[in-house]
């Protein structure tokens, strides 16, 4: 199916959900500056007044719908009128549930309620894109892996079956993101012959990059970003040991970019019912610290930066990461050239800088 016609204009007006989101309100932001109208939906009318704030100079080509709970049956089918493709952002992202269902359930009956909305109701859209993860992809292994699109984490829904100690944290996240995903593809191929639109999936790594939602102390930061600022620019932790720093990490891309990929997945024909991994490759904490270090003139931080052991992440062959995912579907489809690890900590220091932390 066709893609969505260019150049952009204010007449092609985008659905994003969870709009007040970390990587959600950069996606607003990038459609904003392309050129397309954007409707935003957030879960409350006090969660649109930073957005708001932000997006006053685009007038009436940004608007915010309110939907409190986007799991409820026919949440998204006001929402989804006049609108010509969706991306779909809103989702929890949290390890520190008990029981797995307190993710799984609002991940799943969340995507499949705004996709049933647009069967129903959704009759311009043409494309939608749904932000899904790498850890609807990823698995645990003793020896090294690179990963594609081909590939799914069946592992952490075992886990999830069996319960028990395995089942951790991040491993009922990972569940949560793949049933989710799942639920996507599953409810697409049984109703592709009824609908105007197709599908494509983005699977981001962790995200890292500077912050636009509204964040008022870093204790409030999404969990990628909280994680950073603990350990590169305000280390806290009594096991931040030099192993710990050369040795933990994973794969990386920058929000900025992600907001692009989201974007040229409206634009891109070839992208059409693909899931698609947008990474710009692996990182240990020690490669973000010594960025940081690097950096000339330091940043001005309320806490010294930590100094680890310096060369000892990602370039030592010794604490290469396990695993890498193959991302030649990107660059074949969307071409983006994505920041670097000293990109982003610069430009993520600052933002900490100017926010006096």
């Amino acid at each position: 199916m066709p893609a969505l016609a260019q150049p952009a204009n204010a007449s092609q007006k985008i659905l994003v959900s969870g709009a007040n989101g970390y990587i959600a309100i950069w996606v607003v932001r990038t459609l904003l500056e392309r050129g397309y109208s954007v409707r935003s939906t957030v879960r409350s009318a006090d969660k649109g007044k930073h957005l708001k704030g932000v997006f006053k100079d685009y007038g009436d080509r940004h608007e915010i719908t309110v939907i409190p709970d986007i799991t409820k049956k026919g949440a998204f089918d006001e929402a989804v009128k006049d609108v010509v493709a969706v991306e779909h952002v809103a989702s929890p992202v949290t390890l520190q549930a008990d029981d797995p269902y307190e993710l799984i359930t609002p991940a799943v009956n969340g995507t499949l309620s705004i996709l049933q909305s647009i069967l129903d109701h959704g009759i311009s859209v043409k494309r939608v894109v749904i932000t899904s993860s790498c850890a609807a992809v990823v698995r645990e292994d003793p020896e090294p892996l690179e990963l594609n699109e081909s590939d799914w984490n069946e592992q952490s829904l075992e886990i999830l079956e069996e319960g028990g100690p395995r089942l951790t944290g991040l491993v009922k996240y990972r569940a949560s993101k793949t049933l989710a995903e799942k639920a996507a593809w599953k409810f697409w191929e049984e109703n592709k012959d009824r609908v105007g639109w197709d599908l494509v999936v983005i699977n981001p790594p962790y995200v890292f990059g500077p912050i636009i939602h509204e964040v008022t102390t870093p204790s409030s930061l999404n969990a990628s970003m909280l994680d950073w600022y603990n350990y590169v620019a305000h280390p806290t932790h009594n096991f931040e040991s030099q192993e710990f720093l050369a040795t933990r990490g994973s794969n990386f891309v920058d929000v900025r970019d992600l907001a692009e990929a989201h974007t040229l997945a409206l634009e891109k024909e070839d992208a059409g019912s693909k899931r698609i991994i947008v990474s710009a490759g692996v990182w240990k904490w020690q490669d973000f610290i010594d960025a940081a270090n690097a950096l000339s003139p330091p940043p001005k931080l309320s806490k010294p930066l930590p100094k680890g052991n310096p060369g000892a992440g990602s370039s030592n062959p010794a604490t290469v990461h396990m695993v890498r995912f193959n991302t030649d579907r990107a660059k074949q489809i969307f071409g983006i050239k994505y920041r670097s690890i000293s990109d982003i900590t610069k430009d993520v220091l600052a933002d900490f800088e100017s926010k006096h932390w």
